[in-house]
């Protein structure tokens, strides 16, 4: 699998992860890394926060409508 964003580009990079939101493939270039805090706990409430995040992957596109940046 190629990146997409490189093939926009002429390029022609293999892909070495997804997007978790959308399922582009995603060079090193282009990837980004973010640590998610995941909360367990019964409906409504209580919930608690897992100890540690879990990191996702996801393209610049996706990352931006989440947070913003």
């Amino acid at each position: 699998m190629k990146c997409y964003y490189c093939a926009l580009e002429g390029g022609e990079s293999e892909a070495v992860a997804i997007c978790i939101v959308c399922g582009m493939g995603l060079c090193m270039e282009h990837a980004v890394r973010k640590d998610v805090d995941v909360w367990e706990g019964g409906y409504p409430l209580p919930s608690r926060r897992v100890k540690a995040p879990l990191p996702r992957i996801l393209c610049p596109e996706c990352y931006a409508a989440l947070y913003g940046k």
